[in-house]
Order: C-alpha cells, then structure tokens, then sequence
C-alpha cells in the first residue's frame, strides 16, 4: 500500500462523491454533469463539483465532447465528460504484494507448460466460489467483474485480472475463461455459456444464453 494509493481511496468517502463515481463507471461511456446529476439526484453544481474531485484524484479521467448533434453556430460549446480513469488503486494494511507474487507464479506456469493444469485448477476453485442456485450476475459482481446486459448476453466491464493479463494474455484469458465456467459449473446454471470475446477495455469473457448458441 502506498500513501498515495490510501489517499486517492479515501477520496470515495464521502457517500454522494461515491454514488457520482458508482454511477459514471457503471456507463462504460463518457457522461456529462447533467446526467450525472439527474442520476444521482443532485444538483449540478454539487454533481460537477464531485466529478471534479475525482478527476483531481485519478479516479476519473475527463474531457469535453458535444452532447447532441447539432453543429454549427448556435449548438453551443461542447459539455465536460467524465469517464472511468485506467489507472488502479489497492489498499492493504498493512502492505501486501500479491501482484508480484501472481506475476511470479504465472512466469511459472508458463515455463513449465502447465496452461490445461492451470485451467483445470481455476475450473474446480470457480466452482468452488459459489453456492448452488445462486444468482450469476452477483457472484460475478462479487468478484469485481461488473457484469452488465448486453444484447449479446451479459458482459464484464472489468477484468480482475488486468495486471497479469497484460503480462501473461493467453493463459490469463483462458484461465479466466476457465474460471468462469467453473462458476456456472458450481451455481448449477446450465442456461448459460461462457466463452471468449474480447472487447477493448472489457473483461475477454461473455456469458451467452443456451439458445442462442
């Protein structure tokens, strides 16, 4: 843990710069003041005020970008967004550095040729994460994936494992994948698949339903 890190943590606090910063991370997209106000509940001026605070933090990234689609004179000047910042922030006390040892054994993994070992094991761990009948969209919410509906069954806007997949992409991917499906495996649910999808800045793994695969 660093001292910045604890920082830029405390700074979600305050219980309505947390529902700012829930609700612009929930988008996958850019939003203005305006709506985040209107979905949070608060004034504009309060909204833009926290938007502010965590783009100050590293929290969120912003930018300006015309809201509509006129142009021209008259259409205005284009509204401030705010979106989801790339960085990641993780707090232990005391300090803990699980990610080099990851790294570490992941480094192994792939020496040795173990990837179907590995996938296995993450099958049988998945499985063993979850209750039967439980519901999938919290248990992967759980475990920081942020699932959400798309039209092509449910998507993770996040992968817990970023770090290591940008070190180690192929067996990170598909020991994720194998997770995974260790997950429906142990809830029981036979109306989904989870199969490999990558999309920019997304989880590589989406959840189809059964008929229509």
């Amino acid at each position: 843990m660093s001292s910045d890190d604890l920082g830029t943590v405390a700074t979600l606090h305050d219980p309505v710069r947390r529902a700012v910063y829930e609700y612009v991370i929930s988008l996958g997209r850019e939003a203005g003041r305006n709506e985040v106000a209107e979905a949070v509940g608060v004034q504009r001026t309060l909204a833009a005020f926290h938007l502010d605070k965590l783009a100050e933090a590293g929290l969120l990234e912003s930018g300006f970008k015309r809201l509509t689609d006129r142009t021209g004179p008259g259409s205005g000047r284009p509204a401030k967004v705010y979106r989801r910042a790339r960085g990641e922030w993780q707090v232990s006390v005391p300090a803990r550095d699980y990610r080099t040892l990851a790294l570490v054994l992941a480094e192994v993994v792939d020496l040795l040729g173990g990837d179907e070992v590995a996938q296995e094991a993450a099958r049988r761990v998945g499985a063993g994460l979850v209750a039967e009948g439980e519901d999938l969209g919290r248990a992967l919410s759980e475990r920081g994936y942020e699932p959400y509906e798309a039209e092509d069954g449910l998507r993770l806007r996040n992968c817990p494992f970023h770090v290591l997949s940008m070190e180690h992409p192929l067996l990170v991917c598909s020991v994720n994948l194998a997770l995974c499906r260790g997950l429906l495996e142990g809830l029981g649910n036979d109306s989904a698949t989870a199969r490999l999808d990558p999309r920019p800045g997304e989880c590589c793994v989406v959840f189809s339903k059964n008929n229509e695969n």
